[in-house]
């Protein structure tokens, strides 16, 4: 390897580490696979997550906490269907939230275990259009539903970018995470969780992997399984003004600890 055309140094500042989830198995991914055309069912209308899908929630919630993650995760970022809530709550809430995969407790608030904020945003949804099971209950039902959640950046009562005649384009849905990506970068926490589903988290490593090399992209772009956790380190690289102090002796000191956890797992 050309260790010179492929090395750069970043300040530590201009970085994040982007933990990407998808939800667990929910019960539209069990219909469809067994008829694609029940995925436009009213019956599915925001899908949950089906028996094995909790079961997948609480074992991802399990490695997180044996990895030493759980402590580091400053935000949690989730779509706001109910299977990427309930995965967001499953895996990161708090533990009353998550026992045993016990849907009646994934709305506790949080109590006891210092969780980290979770955030709903309409940005990070599934495809829009069409499907039943990729429309949203009403922020005042979520918020009955989930209220350790924070839905203040909800774009409104209703569900009111679904349309039951269009399937949103994917060049639309590309469009949307060059969005969510730059709303990200605003954020000032730098180790995020993305509780989302697959296009959607392909469609964000297309995004962030436009400058990579095509072997890299290609690999991180790969079709994510259910409760799949993926995680990257992203660079700021826009030409504004770089920080003074480009890295403190604690940021040094949380990058060495991070890099060496990932190392060790």
């Amino acid at each position: 390897m050309n260790t010179t055309a492929a090395q750069f140094p970043y300040p530590w500042q201009r970085c994040k580490i982007i933990h990407l989830v998808r939800h667990g198995q929910a019960m539209h991914n069990v219909e469809g696979d067994k008829d694609r055309n029940a995925l436009l069912s009213p019956h599915l209308f925001d899908a949950q997550l089906s028996p094995l899908g909790l079961q997948q929630v609480c074992k991802l919630r399990k490695e997180v906490h044996a990895r030493g993650l759980f402590k580091r995760i400053e935000l949690v970022v989730t779509s706001p269907l109910y299977r990427t809530m309930q995965t967001a709550i499953g895996v990161f809430g708090n533990e009353s939230s998550a026992d045993g995969g016990n849907t009646d407790n994934f709305s506790a608030k949080p109590g006891g275990l210092d969780c980290p904020q979770i955030m709903a945003v309409e940005l990070c949804r599934d495809r829009l259009g069409v499907r039943p099971c990729d429309m949203r209950r009403t922020v005042s039902e979520c918020e009955a539903l989930f209220p350790s959640i924070d839905f203040s950046m909800m774009d409104g009562e209703d569900d009111s970018v679904w349309n039951p005649d269009i399937r949103e384009p994917e060049e639309e849905i590309a469009a949307r995470m060059v969005l969510f990506m730059n709303w990200l970068w605003t954020r000032p926490e730098q180790e995020i969780v993305i509780v989302s589903h697959g296009i959607i988290l392909q469609q964000i490593l297309k995004v962030l992997g436009n400058d990579c090399h095509q072997a890299v992209s290609s690999a991180l772009c790969q079709r994510f399984d259910n409760c799949e956790l993926r995680s990257v380190v992203i660079v700021d690289k826009s030409p504004r003004a770089v920080d003074s102090t480009l890295c403190s002796s604690r940021d040094v000191a949380k990058q060495q600890h991070v890099l060496r956890e990932e190392v060790s797992n």
